[in-house]
C-alpha cells in the first residue's frame, strides 16, 4: 500500500509541474484576474478527472493539460481558450453539465465546449457519426473559431500519445486526421500542426515506410547540414552587408511530403532532391516588407540560379488562409535544387500559428482571406437539405484546394479553387446568378458553363430566365457552395415531381386492389431497389415504374404469401452456410473475436495475403477487404468509422491472388523473354495480362499476375529488378472504387 501512496505523492507533483509549465506558456497574454480563471478551470478539470486514468495509465489531468499547452505555445491562444482547453472533455466524460459551466466561466466559455462535445442522441443510421460530430464542430467555427484550433490541439495531442490504443483505433483515428483535421490545419495556416499531423497518421498507416524514411534522414543528418551551411553563409554575408537584419537556416521536410514526392514522382528515397528548405526570415518594419523580401530574393538570385518556372510569389496575393511568403527554386553548389522560401517574422508567425497570430495582426491587413473562407462555411452550413457525408465530402475537396484569382468585368477580385468553372463563378457571386447561368465570357470570349478558369481570368456571366440546375452540372462544378445549391434545387424539383408521382401511384394501387398504406409503399420501395419513398414516387411520376412492373410486384408478393415461413428461413440458412464453406472464407479471420466470415476483395487495391487489411461492411455488397493504405481507406475509415471490422490473414492454404506490378527499364532485345521466364519458369506465377509500350528505347510495361502473398510478390520483384535493362518494379492498385 505504501507504494501506491508514494505514486501518487509522485503524480501529484507531476501535475502541479506541467500546470506551471502551462502558465509559464501563456504569461505574455495573460491580463488581471486570467490567473484565477485559469486556476479554477484546472481545479474543476482535476476534481472531474481525479478517478479517470488513460490508457497508459497516466492520470487523465494529463491530457486536458496537455491540450492546453499545445493551444497556448503552439497556435498562440489566450486565456478563453485555455480554460476551453482545460475543461474540453468535462461535460463529455464526467457528471459536469454545460449549466454548471455557464454558471462559473460564463456564456463565452460553454458554447465554445458544447461545440468541442461530441453529439448524443440517435441519428439516421446512413449518417456517419463522424460526419455529424464534425459538422457540429465547424457549426461552432462560423460563430468561433477557437473551437476548431483546441480540437486540433486535443486531436494533435491524442495523435502524440497513441502508442498505447488497439490498432483498429490508431487506424481510424490516423485516417481521420488525415482526411479531415490535417486539411483543416493547413486551410487554418498552422503548417507545423498539419505536417505534424500527417507524419504521426503516417507512422501508425504506413509504419515501415515511415520507419525507412526516418532512418534514412538520420543518417544523412550530417551532410545535410554542412551543405546548408555552405548554402547559407554566403547569403547570409551579402544580406547583412545590405543592412538587412536576418536569419538563415535550413528546414527539413515532413517524412510524409517525402513520402508523397516518392509516390507522385514514382522515384526512391535517393532520388528525392528537395529534403530541405532553406528559409530567410527577415527583421522588417511594416513599409519595408515587401521591398525587403524583394530585396533578399535578388541576393539569393545573383549567387544562386533560379529555376524561372519555380517563382511563387503569396506577398502581392497572399493565400486564402493569410499565408505570405516569397517561394524560388535555385541550383546550390553541388549541381541540385534547393527550395528557398523568403518572409518576414510577422509572416512567419502567421505561418506558423495560423488564425491565431493573423488575429493578432488583423489590423494592418486590410481584408482577409480567412474571413472570407469563414464565411463561406457559414453559407455552406446554412443549407439544411444536406446530408452530413455530402457535406464532408464538399468541404473536404475545397479544404486543400489552391487558389486561382479570377476578376469580376467590374475588376473586383474573387478567389476560387483551382480547377474552379464558369458555373462555380456564377454561384460564387450570387445562388441566383448561378441557378439561371447559361454561359459566360471569359476574357471577352464566349465560353460552356464547364470552362475551367486560368489565374487571372476575367469573368462575365450570361443569365437567363429560364434556366434551371441540371444534374449534370454536379459533374463538373466543384466549389461546395455551387453543389449545395445545385443538389438542393435538385432535390426540390424532384419532390414537385414525386407528388404527381404520389397521386398517379395511388390511382394505380386502387385498379390492382393493394392497399395504399405505409407498409406497401415501404415493400415496393425495397422490391424496386429504391432508397426511400420519394424516389418511388419520382420514377412512377417519370414513368420508369408502370402498371407491368406494379403487377409482377403483385404476383411476387403472391409467392411469398404462400410459402410456409419455415421454409423460407430454411432456405436462408442454406444459402448462407454455402457461402460460408466457399474456398477462400478460412483465408481470413474478421471481427472482433476474429471469426470466419465471407468477404469479397476490393477491387480499388487487389489486397493479397500478408497486406496490412480491414474489413468495410458495405451496403449490398457483404464485407470488403481494404488493403490499410488503399487509396480509399483513409476517406472510408474517416466517414464509416462504425462499418469497419478488424481483419487478419491465416495462412492455412496457398491461394493465388490477382495483383499488377508495373515496369520501366531500357528496352533490350529480349528483355520481354527474360521477364516472362522469371515470372512463368522460376516463380512458377500464372500471367493473366501483359501490355508494353516502348518509346525511344524506353521501355513501360503493366503485367497483371497471380501471387500466393507479400513475402511470395517482393521476392518476385526483388529478381525483376535483377534484370539487366530494368529500373523500376512498382505495385500498383487498380480503379479507385466507390464507397458501397
Amino acid at each position: 500500500m505504501k507504494d501506491l501512496v508514494i505514486d501518487l505523492e509522485a503524480e501529484k507533483n507531476e501535475i502541479l509541474k506541467r500546470y506551471r509549465a502551462l502558465l509559464r506558456a501563456c504569461k505574455s497574454t495573460l491580463e488581471k484576474g486570467d490567473k484565477r480563471m485559469i486556476r479554477k478551470a484546472f481545479d474543476m478539470a482535476l476534481e472531474s478527472h481525479s478517478d479517470m486514468r488513460r490508457k497508459s495509465g497516466e492520470p487523465y489531468i494529463y491530457h486536458p493539460i496537455a491540450v492546453a499547452q499545445i493551444a497556448a505555445e503552439e497556435i498562440g491562444l489566450g486565456t478563453t481558450s485555455i480554460v476551453c482547453a482545460l475543461l474540453h472533455d468535462v461535460v463529455e466524460d464526467t457528471d459536469v453539465t454545460l449549466d454548471d459551466i455557464e454558471r462559473e466561466f460564463g456564456k463565452k466559455v460553454a458554447k465554445i465546449i458544447d461545440g468541442l462535445t461530441k453529439i448524443s442522441g440517435v441519428f439516421d443510421t446512413n449518417s456517419s457519426l463522424q460526419a455529424e460530430n464534425f459538422r457540429k464542430m465547424l457549426l461552432t467555427l462560423a460563430d468561433d473559431v477557437r473551437v476548431i484550433l483546441i480540437k486540433l490541439a486535443d486531436r494533435l495531442h491524442n495523435m502524440r500519445t497513441m502508442e498505447f490504443m488497439p490498432r483498429d483505433k490508431q487506424l481510424k483515428l490516423s485516417s481521420e486526421t488525415v482526411y479531415l483535421y490535417a486539411p483543416l490545419a493547413h486551410r487554418l495556416g498552422l503548417y507545423a500542426i498539419k505536417s505534424e499531423l500527417e507524419d504521426l497518421s503516417m507512422k501508425y498507416m504506413e509504419r515501415e515506410t515511415y520507419q525507412f524514411i526516418k532512418n534514412k534522414l538520420n543518417e544523412k543528418k550530417a551532410e545535410r547540414e554542412k551543405f546548408i551551411r555552405d548554402f547559407s553563409e554566403p547569403v547570409k554575408k551579402i544580406v547583412e552587408g545590405q543592412g538587412l537584419v536576418a536569419d538563415v537556416f535550413g528546414r527539413p521536410k515532413s517524412i510524409h511530403s517525402i513520402w508523397n514526392k516518392m509516390k507522385k514522382k514514382a522515384i526512391p528515397f535517393e532520388e528525392v532532391y528537395d529534403l530541405f528548405a532553406i528559409r530567410i526570415i527577415l527583421d522588417s518594419t511594416p513599409e519595408n516588407e515587401k521591398a525587403d523580401c524583394w530585396k533578399a530574393y535578388s541576393i539569393v538570385t545573383d549567387l544562386y540560379r533560379p529555376n524561372p518556372d519555380r517563382l511563387r510569389d503569396w506577398i502581392s496575393s497572399p493565400k486564402a488562409n493569410g499565408y505570405e511568403s516569397l517561394h524560388t527554386t535555385v541550383m546550390g553548389p553541388r549541381g541540385q535544387w534547393v527550395e528557398v522560401q523568403i518572409r518576414t517574422k510577422r509572416m512567419n508567425e502567421i505561418a506558423e500559428k495560423g488564425f491565431a497570430a493573423h488575429w493578432k495582426y488583423k489590423e494592418s491587413s486590410t481584408d482577409s482571406g480567412l474571413d472570407l473562407w469563414v464565411q463561406k462555411v457559414r453559407d455552406l452550413l446554412k443549407n439544411p437539405e444536406s446530408n452530413a457525408l455530402d457535406f464532408l465530402d464538399d468541404f473536404k475537396m475545397n479544404l486543400f484546394s489552391d487558389e486561382i484569382f479570377i476578376f469580376t468585368p467590374k475588376g473586383a477580385l474573387i478567389q476560387l479553387p483551382l480547377n474552379a468553372t464558369a458555373l462555380d463563378f456564377a454561384f460564387e457571386i450570387h445562388t441566383d446568378v448561378g441557378a439561371s447561368c447559361i454561359g459566360a465570357k471569359v476574357n471577352h470570349k464566349l465560353v460552356p458553363l464547364s470552362y475551367k478558369l486560368q489565374n487571372g481570368d476575367q469573368v462575365e456571366i450570361i443569365t437567363s430566365s429560364k434556366q434551371v440546375p441540371k444534374e449534370d452540372w454536379l459533374n463538373f462544378v466543384v466549389t461546395a457552395k455551387a453543389k449545395a445549391k445545385i443538389k438542393s434545387s435538385l432535390k426540390e424539383e424532384k419532390r414537385r415531381i414525386a407528388e404527381t408521382g404520389k397521386e398517379i401511384l395511388e390511382r394505380k394501387l386502387k385498379s390492382l386492389k393493394i392497399t395504399y398504406n405505409s407498409e406497401n409503399i415501404h415493400k415496393l420501395s425495397y422490391y424496386f431497389k429504391l432508397p426511400s419513398t420519394l424516389d418511388l414516387f419520382f420514377e412512377v411520376a417519370k414513368g420508369t415504374i408502370d402498371m407491368k412492373d406494379l403487377k409482377e410486384y403483385q404476383a411476387s408478393e403472391k409467392i411469398i404469401e404462400n410459402k410456409p415461413q419455415d421454409k423460407i428461413e430454411a432456405e436462408q440458412v442454406q444459402s448462407l452456410v454455402r457461402t460460408l464453406k466457399s474456398k477462400d472464407a478460412d483465408m481470413l479471420l474478421i471481427g472482433e473475436d476474429m471469426q470466419k466470415i465471407d468477404y469479397k476483395l476490393a477491387n480499388c487495391c487487389n489486397p493479397i495475403p500478408g497486406d496490412d487489411v480491414f474489413g468495410f461492411v458495405t451496403v449490398s455488397d457483404g464485407i470488403k477487404i481494404h488493403r490499410t493504405n488503399c487509396p480509399n481507406a483513409a476517406k472510408l475509415m474517416a466517414n464509416y468509422g462504425y462499418r469497419v471490422v478488424k481483419a487478419k490473414w491465416t495462412n492455412q492454404q496457398e491461394l493465388a491472388f490477382l495483383t499488377g506490378l508495373r515496369i520501366t527499364g531500357i528496352d533490350e532485345v529480349g528483355l520481354i523473354n527474360q521477364l516472362t521466364t522469371v515470372i512463368s519458369n522460376d516463380f512458377k506465377v500464372n500471367i493473366r495480362s501483359i501490355t508494353v509500350d516502348s518509346d525511344n528505347g524506353i521501355f513501360e510495361g503493366t503485367i497483371m499476375i497471380y501471387v500466393n502473398d507479400t513475402h511470395h510478390l517482393d521476392n518476385l520483384t526483388k529478381r525483376l529488378k535483377m534484370i539487366k535493362g530494368i529500373s523500376t518494379v512498382t505495385r500498383f492498385d487498380s480503379e479507385i472504387e466507390k464507397a458501397s
